[in-house]
């Protein structure tokens, strides 16, 4: 089986084919994804209008390019996937489009893919991992634990009940002037500075709740940076450097209590596994803390290589791939959701409107 995924959901524009070698295995055949940095860097943030227009004008070469390096014609395909959500509206309406046009002027089926999804099961993709398996996905959009059963058996344990961790991560960079992307920003500056020189808190750390808080230690930093206004690159780094410590222990906190919840529900699996992904993930910092976590309990540490944390459609292809098999299909009237919770039955923490859940 080759699928092809397409992932529009935010500033990058990614086409994949996704299938199994003769094994069976998982094999990533393709995977191309083009980036949008330069063209929001100005801002700060990702601008959905330009984000919609540069998916339009790059999306069918993208697609081009992966059918090109998977070494074979659209023909070949069984299956087209696409995000379809959650993500900015204008950019999941191109990716998906695109996906039905191809989808019906091909004869195969088509698959509408959440997008968080593709990041809960990128660990069967990248490690054959069996289920059931815990999972924490963090991203700039998205802060969750969630025990994943099997494809589509997903429960939310916990959320933020404020930003995302990706969004705390780009504030941080905006406020201290270090540029677009925060979280890589973030991550390089803090390398050369002193993460015990501010006692920034940790919210919600030690507390019996799962959820996670976020917007308190990005107020806290920001009264640390206006009090010692102006900064010099020394403070900088160290600003950084801390506010990557305590989100580091707050995720290690949070983990650690959510693996005790999942050892009691699932004692009969021998070897549990912490899997972490999303955008976040790539952080080598925040993946050192939990694979240090998962090896002093015993457990499994999985988290996807870097160029499959971010967005890209590999993941939306072998999400794909997964629901195909199981004969699945998605009719070509599904529309784009701006919000689309992973676990569809959990309750919304910080309310909801009529596009859905916030959190």
């Amino acid at each position: 089986m080759r699928v092809l995924g397409i992932e529009t959901s935010c500033d990058e524009t990614a086409a994949a084919v996704v299938g199994r070698d003769r094994h069976g295995r998982p094999a990533i055949l393709a995977n191309v994804v083009l980036s949008q940095i330069e063209a929001h860097e100005a801002f700060g943030g990702v601008v959905p209008e330009i984000a919609a227009r540069a998916h339009l004008s790059a999306l069918d070469h993208v697609i081009e390019a992966a059918m090109r390096d998977a070494g074979m014609p659209l023909s070949r395909l069984d299956a087209i996937a696409a995000t379809a959500g959650p993500g900015l509206i204008g950019g999941l309406m191109v990716g998906l489009m695109t996906a039905k046009g191809l989808a019906a002027g091909l004869g195969k089926p088509f698959l509408a893919i959440n997008h968080l999804e593709g990041h809960a099961l990128t660990a069967r993709l990248t490690d054959d991992l069996a289920f059931p398996y815990l999972l924490l996905l963090v991203s700039g959009g998205h802060t969750q634990i969630v025990c994943v059963s099997g494809v589509g058996a997903y429960e939310r344990w916990a959320t933020t009940i404020d930003d995302a961790l990706g969004e705390a991560f780009d504030k941080t960079a905006k406020l201290l002037a270090l540029g677009f992307p925060g979280g890589p920003a973030v991550e390089k500056a803090a390398l050369d500075g002193d993460p015990a020189r501010f006692a920034l808190p940790r919210p919600l750390s030690g507390q019996a709740t799962l959820n996670f808080s976020f917007s308190g230690l990005k107020t806290a930093l920001r009264m640390e940076a206006e009090r010692l206004a102006p900064l010099s690159a020394r403070d900088v780094a160290d600003l950084c450097a801390a506010f990557q410590q305590a989100v580091g222990d707050v995720l290690v906190d949070r983990a650690g209590r959510a693996m005790a919840r999942f050892g009691e529900r699932f004692a009969q699996v021998a070897a549990p596994a912490l899997v972490v992904a999303g955008g976040v993930a790539a952080n080598v910092v925040l993946r050192a803390g939990l694979e240090a976590l998962a090896f002093s309990r015993g457990w499994r540490f999985v988290a996807p290589p870097l160029h499959l944390c971010g967005d890209n459609g590999a993941v939306v292809a072998w999400a794909g791939l997964e629901r195909c098999e199981r004969g699945e299909t998605s009719p070509l009237s599904f529309a784009p959701r701006s919000r689309w919770p992973l676990d569809e039955t959990a309750e919304a923490v910080i309310g909801a409107g009529r596009r859905g859940a916030k959190a």
